[in-house]
C-alpha cells in the first residue's frame, strides 16, 4: 500500500499554514502594545496582498479573472478575511489567547458537519477516533496554559470566537466546493485584496498609521511576519491543501494550532512547558494522522522497510 504523495504534500501545506497561524497569536500580542487590533488587520493584509502580487508577477501568472467568478472571490474575501478577522479581533478584546485557541478547535467539528451535509463526505469510525484523540490533546495542552482549569465566564467574546470558528468552517467548505479554476495563489491574492479594501475604513477611523512611528525593529518584524507568512503564505497554502484533501481532513490540522502557539510562546516569551503539554501535543499529532488516513500507510511503510 504506497503512501499517497499528493496527500502528504497537501498535509504539509496545511501543517505549515496552521503553524504560522499558531505563531500569529504571539506576534499579534507583541504588536498590540503599539497598534489597535483593527489597524493590525489592515496592515497585515496590505503587506500580504503586496507580497502575493509580487509572487504572481515573478511566476508570470495572469491577474485577470473571468467576471463569472468575481462573486465567488468576493464571498471568500468577505468570509475568510473580513468577517473572520473582525470577529477574532473583537473577541480578543474580552478573552485571552488561550481561551481563543481552545475555541478554535471547534472549527474542524463544524467543517466535518458541513462537509457531510454539503460535500457528501463520509463520517467513519476512524475519523471519530481521530477527532476524539485530537480534542483530548487540545484539552490537555490548553488546560496547562489556562492554569489547569477551564473556568470560563460567559461574555460576548466567547460567542464571537465560536461564530468565527463556524465562519471558518463555512469558508473552508466554500473554498473547496466552489472549484474556482484559478491557481490558489491568485485566489488568495484577490481574497487579501478584498479583505484589505473592506477593512481599510477601520484604520482611517482610528488613524492607526500614526502609531507606526512608535514601532521598533522587533515589532516591525512581527508585523512583517503577520503580513507575509500569516496573511500571505498561510492562506495560500491552505487553499493548496484544499485542492487535494477533503475539507474535513484539512480542517483537522487546526487541532495542531495550540501546539504551534505553545512552542512559539516558549521560544519567544520564555513560558514554561510541563509534561502534560508535551503529552497533549503528541496525542494531537496522532489524532490528525488518523483522521487523514495516513496511519495505515505509514505503519505499512515502516513494516516493509524492516523486512529483510
Amino acid at each position: 500500500m504506497p503512501i499517497n504523495r499528493p496527500s502528504l504534500t497537501a498535509s504539509l501545506y496545511a501543517l505549515i499554514s496552521i503553524s504560522f497561524w499558531g505563531v500569529s497569536f504571539v506576534s499579534t500580542k507583541a504588536v498590540l502594545e503599539k497598534l489597535d487590533p483593527f489597524s493590525i488587520i489592515v496592515l497585515r493584509f496590505g503587506i500580504g496582498a503586496l507580497f502575493l502580487l509580487l509572487l504572481l508577477v515573478l511566476k508570470r501568472i495572469r491577474l485577470l479573472v473571468s467576471i463569472k467568478y468575481l462573486p465567488h472571490l468576493i464571498i471568500l474575501g468577505i468570509l475568510g478575511v473580513f468577517v473572520h478577522q473582525i470577529l477574532q479581533a473583537t473577541a480578543l478584546l474580552t478573552i485571552n489567547a488561550s481561551s481563543a485557541g481552545w475555541l478554535i478547535s471547534l472549527s474542524p467539528i463544524f467543517t466535518v458537519i458541513l462537509s457531510i451535509l454539503f460535500l457528501h463526505e463520509k463520517m467513519t469510525i476512524t475519523r471519530v477516533v481521530g477527532m476524539v484523540l485530537a480534542i483530548t490533546g487540545v484539552l490537555l495542552v490548553t488546560s496547562t496554559r489556562s492554569g489547569h482549569s477551564f473556568q470560563i465566564s460567559i461574555n460576548i467574546g466567547f460567542f464571537l470566537m465560536i461564530m468565527s470558528t463556524l465562519n471558518w468552517a463555512v469558508y473552508s467548505v466554500l473554498l473547496k466546493s466552489l472549484r474556482i479554476p484559478y491557481p490558489p495563489l491568485l485566489v488568495t491574492f484577490y481574497m487579501s485584496l478584498i479583505g484589505l479594501i473592506l477593512t481599510t475604513p477601520f484604520i482611517i477611523r482610528s488613524k492607526g498609521w500614526e502609531s507606526l512611528a512608535l514601532l521598533n525593529h522587533t515589532e516591525w518584524s512581527h508585523l512583517l511576519f503577520l503580513g507575509v507568512f500569516v496573511s500571505g503564505i498561510a492562506y495560500w497554502y491552505w487553499g493548496k491543501a484544499l485542492k487535494v484533501l477533503e475539507a474535513s481532513k484539512v480542517s483537522m490540522f487546526l487541532y495542531l494550532e495550540p501546539v504551534s502557539t505553545l512552542i512559539a510562546a516558549v521560544l519567544l516569551l520564555q513560558e514554561k512547558v510541563l509534561f502534560i503539554s508535551v503529552a497533549g501535543g503528541i496525542i494531537i499529532i496522532i489524532g490528525v494522522i488518523i483522521v487523514n488516513g495516513q496511519i495505515v500507510p505509514l505503519l505499512f511503510s515502516l513494516f516493509k522497510n524492516k523486512r529483510p
